[in-house]
């Protein structure tokens, strides 16, 4: 094999192993300031965006997870990995095709599994990662706090009687 080849596809598995997800995206249409609007907004979730040849990515990723993504590896496609909230990053790219009818996701994988587009919108669907630890958090405080207001009740209740005994005489 060339030397340039081994480097694409090495650069490629690199580029997959940055975290348990990929997305494949269609990237035509979009110039280069777009580009960098896109990168900017997936880098606020800890994500990049990179063009890669689909030969190199179909030698690169899990030959499991090709004959999912073989289809989809066809035309200008860019592979965009990086981050931990996967529906966070979903959810930027869908966000960035509203607003501009550019960069469609063809599909991507998650774990050992292929997604197909449809799936990767429903992800992009769920809470992201900091709503979902907020949710938690939530859960998690309220048994305390209904603790505290139910032992503090009886204190409460004796404050109030001698309150208004005082206030008797």
């Amino acid at each position: 094999m060339r030397p340039e080849k081994t480097y694409l596809i090495e650069e490629a598995k690199n580029h997959l192993s940055k975290s348990e997800y990929f997305f494949l995206t269609d990237y035509h249409g979009i110039d280069s300031k777009e580009t960098s609007e896109l990168r900017t907004k997936l880098a606020d979730r800890g994500a990049e965006f990179h063009v890669v040849k689909n030969s190199s990515i179909r030698l690169a990723a899990n030959p499991d997870l090709v004959d999912g993504l073989d289809s989809h590896l066809k035309g200008h496609t860019a592979v965009v990995v990086g981050g931990d909230d996967a529906s966070g990053v979903a959810k930027v790219l869908g966000d960035y095709f509203k607003a501009k009818q550019k960069v469609t996701v063809k599909a991507g994988a998650l774990g050992d599994r292929s997604l197909t587009a449809e799936e990767i919108k429903k992800l992009a669907q769920l809470p992201g990662l900091d709503q979902l630890r907020a949710q938690l958090l939530s859960l998690l405080n309220t048994p305390a706090t209904s603790l505290v207001t139910v032992l503090s009740a009886p204190a409460r209740g004796m404050v109030t009687v001698l309150k208004a005994k005082a206030d008797k005489g």
